[in-house]
């Protein structure tokens, strides 16, 4: 008797563990739709985002209001993220060349290449951090230079993180003159490739003898990076499998941590 009691105990404790992970992962839901509006959503139009019916989302609703982790849009119509959640970011905000310097090393020494992290600053890319690669020949910038968008992989990784609209607004702004209807519509058809994909390349692109794969990715702020992987054109060519498969791992752990 005391045994089956244990294990009716035990097995209701895993119902609850689990019925409570259930709720953090709905609330989590909720506040990812929310982070995508900058107006503000109903709860009929979270309802239908996160697959879940009115009322629970209004049960969740209620819950993360009463933590400050949501609140009342401007219009009174829906809700928007709440003040107490850009707390919490400013709290997890770390410095991400010390957070990411480890696996810009692997990278490295994986690949004998240099591995570069940027981050955009207006409209453009600026380095803030470089390991340099194992090979006698080898690409190598430094720390504060800032590169383009629009012919560097990391650059192009950056604008597919963006919508459309903000994307083709930045190219236009940096081709000037060059921003023909052609080539616009041949870079939106190339950030749709990176989009899909997950990285970018640059094939001799800005700098004639050096090619690349980048990727992009927001940091906890919202804040746009890109990691890269230079190389001379030849050698990149000979190992574009590698390199792309590298940087492609780092990807699916930077998404993990941020």
């Amino acid at each position: 008797m005391a045994e089956a009691e244990r294990q009716l105990a035990g097995a209701s404790a895993e119902v609850d563990r689990s019925g409570g992970i259930q709720v953090i992962a709905r609330a989590a839901a909720v506040l990812r739709a929310l982070k995508n509006s900058r107006t503000g959503m109903s709860l009929a139009q979270i309802a239908e985002h996160v697959d879940l019916p009115r009322s629970t989302v209004q049960r969740i609703v209620n819950a993360l209001q009463e933590e400050r982790l949501v609140i009342a849009s401007a219009t009174g119509v829906g809700f928007r993220l709440g003040p107490e959640l850009h707390a919490l970011a400013e709290a997890a905000h770390t410095n991400i060349v010390e957070v990411l310097r480890p696996l810009l090393q692997s990278l490295a020494a994986e690949t004998g290449e240099t591995v570069d992290l940027a981050v955009l600053r207006g409209d453009r890319l600026v380095f803030i951090d470089q390991v340099a690669g194992t090979q006698r020949l080898r690409a190598v910038s430094s720390v504060g230079d800032a590169f383009p968008l629009t012919d560097t992989a990391n650059g192009k990784a950056c604008l597919a993180l963006m919508d459309e609209n903000e994307a083709l607004r930045l190219a236009k702004a940096e081709l000037g003159r060059k921003a023909d209807r052609a080539r616009l519509e041949a870079l939106t058809r190339e950030l749709d490739s990176i989009r899909k994909q997950g990285h970018a390349l640059d094939m001799d692109e800005h700098t004639s003898g050096i090619s690349a794969v980048g990727i992009a990715f927001r940091d906890l702020r919202g804040e746009v990076h890109a990691i890269s992987i230079p190389a001379p054109s030849a050698r990149f060519a000979a190992n574009r499998p590698l390199l792309v498969a590298a940087i492609l791992r780092a990807r699916e752990e930077v998404a993990d941590r941020f």
